[in-house]
């Protein structure tokens, strides 16, 4: 596919930009951008494509998307955030801010066992409808009600929908505000990123349309036929991979402006590349016309291996800090000391200590895979190889 890449690229940056274009010429790539800051400036900022999976309307810079489980990282740094500033203690039972959490031997869960997915509670006994899903009151309650899968704490598995009732039933109860409205104040107006979790009704027309995409094998191997366990997993109604996938169902319709504007911190996020880059570039370092969200200290509580071996809802091994991803695994990043993480089909954001880069990939083209996404793997080689 022929596209019309714009945009900015630094000296030196270059190959980058070739594995943007690489991506729509070979891997099914409709409409992208990323971006890239190094040192707390822009040193990528790419954009291209259609705004909408199936046409109409050139993307544009200020083109956002849909990043589905990108919003976690987002959603664990207001929690390390109300840490850092003394609200929130992390070592603390869930049940001390949330008592009605204490049910069916969840006494033992820690906050910090919410951000490692170590909670126990990556699944509904009874699905919640995507209405259900969106009412904040319904959907704590249906979580705080469920019998954990594992003891709290002593094992680990993606909580894929879980996760966003943990934390924002948890942001609620320590400050009185819902995490949608916390992040729009304390996060994105501060730091002037167009970034939401609950699309406000004025912003819809710069949002296009998600489909799915249909990508070519890649050179070099990236797709990658799955392990049978893991086919098996996906495929059985029963698992836990499944229960977990689907404690929302029917599957809500990404494209439709009710679940855009819903708060559902695990799984709905809206982002444009820059601001998610942005976003991840001022955990690590002051960003030019903003300031350091995160202090060092608790920067080595993201990234500091919480979680790590098989993952019982992923099946494959995974590796968490406090919230986010950590490099190797099932989710490769820039290095040893990046943290941050994918969106199920295609976003990636994350930060690297270590060379001072926050990076952000958003598409509204969406593949079957969880993490490791090979148009966002091809830009983060391109990177890797510069630094």
């Amino acid at each position: 596919m022929d596209v019309d890449v714009r945009g900015v690229v630094a000296e030196g940056f270059e190959p980058v930009r070739d594995a943007f274009v690489r991506n729509f010429r070979e891997l099914g790539e409709q409409g992208a951008a990323v971006t890239v800051y190094r040192d707390g400036r822009p040193v990528v900022e790419l954009w291209g494509g259609t705004e909408s999976f199936d046409g109409g309307g050139a993307w544009e810079r200020g083109t956002a998307q849909v990043v589905r489980s990108a919003t976690k990282g987002v959603a664990a740094a207001v929690l390390l955030l109300l840490h850092q500033r003394g609200e929130l203690d992390l070592d603390a039972p869930v049940g001390s801010y949330w008592p009605e959490f204490k049910a069916g031997g969840k006494e033992g869960a820690l906050v910090r066992d919410v951000l490692a997915h170590r909670a126990g509670v990556p699944a509904l006994d009874v699905p919640l409808t995507p209405a259900q899903a969106a009412d904040p009151d319904f959907a704590a309650a249906a979580v705080a009600a469920q019998a954990p899968f594992w003891e709290p704490g002593t094992e680990h598995g993606y909580h894929a929908h879980t996760y966003g009732w943990l934390t924002g039933e948890l942001v609620r109860r320590v400050t009185g505000r819902g995490i949608g409205e916390w992040v729009a104040s304390e996060i994105a107006g501060p730091l002037g990123l167009d970034l939401w979790i609950g699309l406000p009704e004025g912003e819809a027309g710069r949002v296009g349309r998600l489909g799915q995409v249909s990508a070519p094998a890649a050179p070099g191997g990236l797709r990658i036929r799955p392990r049978r366990n893991v086919a098996e997993a996906y495929a059985d109604p029963d698992s836990l991979t499944q229960r977990a996938f689907g404690a929302i169902t029917p599957s809500p319709d990404e494209n439709d402006p009710t679940y855009r504007a819903a708060v559902l911190p695990a799984s709905n996020g809206i982002a444009t590349a820059s601001s998610l880059a942005r976003f991840y570039a001022s955990l690590i370092g002051e960003v030019e016309g903003g300031a350091r969200l995160l202090t060092p200290e608790a920067v080595a509580l993201a990234r500091g291996e919480v979680s790590a071996g098989p993952d019982r809802v992923l099946i494959v091994n995974t590796r968490f800090g406090l919230g986010y991803m950590l490099h190797g695994g099932a989710s490769p990043l820039l290095g040893a000391g990046s943290f941050g993480h994918p969106g199920r089909g295609g976003a990636l954001g994350f930060a690297d200590p270590e060379s001072g880069v926050g990076f952000g990939y958003v598409t509204n083209g969406m593949n079957k895979g969880v993490t490791a996404d090979p148009r966002a793997q091809g830009l983060v080689r391109a990177l890797r190889g510069l630094l």
